[in-house]
């Protein structure tokens, strides 16, 4: 056996026999690990579960607005489609009643252009008459005088220089009927 000096203890350790330092860190560490795992880690757990639920909710909001959004989008292509559809009928109702009214249009001023065709030849037809009963009484009054002259007697009778002049202009009207007989027949 060795020897041991005065005062020391003999330092004879084996070392499959742990030494009671060895032990109170086992059992310290121990401790610890309990108590971390029975008041540390869960509330850790909880917190990180609560924040992956979180993200979970956030990710399914996310695709329930991404589904909205599409189904927002394709109702505003319908919107526009059917706007796009109504607009054109519009714009063919527009011209339709742009073509009735113009016919419509065309219409009255037709009618009102035969209107006032059919006045002015009443008007120049009135005129006429008018001038020609101006020239009987002046032609009239002229081949009185100038008969009178002719034959030398007075003929201020009324009734025979209406007879008279009647006779002349009826004459005229005769002959000028007859010429324009002769020139449509030599046509």
């Amino acid at each position: 056996m060795p020897q041991v000096a005065a005062g020391m203890i003999p330092l004879e350790s084996n070392f499959l026999v742990p030494n009671g330092t060895f032990v109170v860190e086992l059992i310290t560490f121990a401790i610890i690990v309990w108590l971390l795992a029975k008041f540390v880690i869960p509330p850790i757990n909880r917190a990180m579960e609560a924040r992956q639920e979180a993200i979970r909710k956030e990710f399914a909001e996310l695709d329930d607005a991404k589904d909205d959004a599409h189904k927002a989008e394709e109702e505003f292509k319908a919107l526009i489609a059917n706007a796009r559809h109504e607009a054109a009928k519009i714009r063919e109702d527009a011209r339709e009643q742009g073509a009735q009214i113009i016919a419509d249009a065309r219409g009255q001023a037709q009618t009102e252009a035969g209107r006032i065709v059919e006045h002015g030849h009443a008007q120049v037809q009135a005129e006429r008459q008018q001038a020609v009963a101006s020239l009987r009484a002046e032609v009239g009054t002229l081949a009185i005088d100038l008969a009178g002259r002719i034959v030398g007697e007075s003929l201020d009778d009324d009734d025979r220089s209406t007879r008279v002049v009647d006779r002349f202009l009826a004459d005229l009207e005769s002959m000028e009927t007859a010429k324009a007989a002769g020139r449509d027949g030599d046509s």
